[in-house]
């Protein structure tokens, strides 16, 4: 151990004042743990007991444990389970058009073009946005009254947000324009690692550009494409501040609008803990299955 830990060298600043290395790794690494134990691990923990009582934070009344009943509970509840479905319809209308629109985004800029940077640098600007900045953008163009979509679609004073069927879509449409950019990007990154003798050889036999994007192109950028599905499963299930923004309609309360109102408005603190818990185990499920297909497309 005396080996590895070695002295600065002598001349430094750090070993005239007797700094070893340990010692300013320790100044580094001590701070950060604890930041970490402060503001992730005990949240995290504190939140698992809570999720097994009865506590309520609008009260000063102790908690009493109460076992998984706050797990049932929730499991029997079709509102709950309607939140969930709203979700599920919600992540996979998101991430497909995110896919399809960021992916073809990445596929056009994948060649010269004049303006590239800059016309990559304006496309990337919705994921720049605050989400809540986002949501209240979209509301203005969704009003009914003086918003811009009704007026260059000629829909008169069609109400996106007040339609029952229309309004998960309208909300959706909001996440698809600000993140296909970050699905775009990775996109990119994949397609220009894509050896260029590969292209050359398909154009010498002659391949068409559908054997091409499906024979060369699909399957090289597969595996990042997929990292990019996994990342925005996971926040798709976790999205609010535009979907709360946006939200009129009982057809658009997503489990995190749900797990707000259950937790700030209602003071359900248990209760709300065991639902987080509950949203914890499925995004993790979800991305596990993700992770295996991921695994199984790298080993192609």
């Amino acid at each position: 151990m005396a080996d590895v830990i070695t002295r600065l060298d002598p001349t430094s600043r750090a070993a005239a004042r007797g700094f070893s290395d340990m010692t300013i790794r320790n100044l580094f690494i001590i701070p950060t743990i604890v930041f970490l134990i402060v503001f992730n691990v005990f949240p995290l923990i504190y939140s698992l007991w809570t999720a097994f009582t009865d506590y309520r934070a609008s009260t000063a009344a102790a908690a009493n444990f109460v076992g998984l009943a706050n797990f049932r509970e929730l499991l029997s509840d079709p509102d709950i389970w309607r939140n969930f479905t709203i979700t599920a319809k919600y992540v996979v209308i998101t991430v497909t058009g995110q896919v399809i629109v960021g992916f073809g985004l990445a596929m056009l800029l994948n060649r010269k073009i004049p303006l590239k940077g800059l016309i990559t640098t304006l496309l990337l600007l919705p994921m720049m946005l605050s989400p809540a900045v986002v949501g209240l953008f979209w509301k203005l163009l969704y009003d009914p009254s003086f918003g811009i979509i009704n007026y260059f679609l000629g829909l008169g004073k069609f109400e996106w947000l007040a339609q029952p069927q229309m309004a998960l879509w309208a909300v959706a449409l909001v996440d698809i324009w600000m993140w296909s950019p970050f699905v775009m990007l990775l996109s990119l990154a994949g397609l220009s690692a894509v050896p260029k003798h590969l292209y050359e050889a398909a154009e010498i036999d002659r391949a068409g550009p559908f054997y091409t994007f499906f024979r060369i192109t699909l399957p090289l950028v597969a595996p990042i494409l997929m990292i990019a599905i996994i990342f925005r499963t996971m926040e798709a299930f976790k999205t609010f501040d535009h979907a709360y923004i946006l939200s009129t309609q009982p057809t658009t309360e997503l489990i995190a609008i749900r797990l707000y109102k259950m937790a700030f408005l209602e003071w359900q603190t248990g209760m709300s803990s065991a639902f987080a818990y509950i949203v914890l185990i499925v995004v993790v499920a979800i991305t596990n299955i993700y992770v295996k297909y991921l695994n199984k497309a790298k080993a192609r």
